[in-house]
């Protein structure tokens, strides 16, 4: 399931890259309110991706860096120990 969840990540962030710049809308004089339209994507898509990093921190910060099982070894040390 880990794995599954890593390529799923992998893939929105792939969609987030590509689609950053509106390729498609280059060379469109369309405004709206007075901005360019491609203007208004950027600005939606940084609201989306913004949206789409706060989901991905909440539930899988790590993921792909960080072992599943940890030994308590290796949170010997951390802010969990500190009285």
């Amino acid at each position: 399931m880990r794995r599954l969840e890593l390529v799923g990540w992998t893939a929105v962030a792939i969609v987030l890259c590509v689609f950053a710049i509106p390729w498609f809308l280059w060379g469109d004089a369309t405004t709206v309110a007075g901005l360019p339209l491609w203007l208004w994507w950027h600005v939606g898509w940084m609201g989306l991706a913004s949206v789409v990093f706060w989901v991905f921190t909440q539930r899988a910060w790590g993921i792909g860096i960080e072992t599943e099982g940890r030994s308590p070894q290796s949170t010997a040390g951390t802010d969990g120990d500190r009285p």
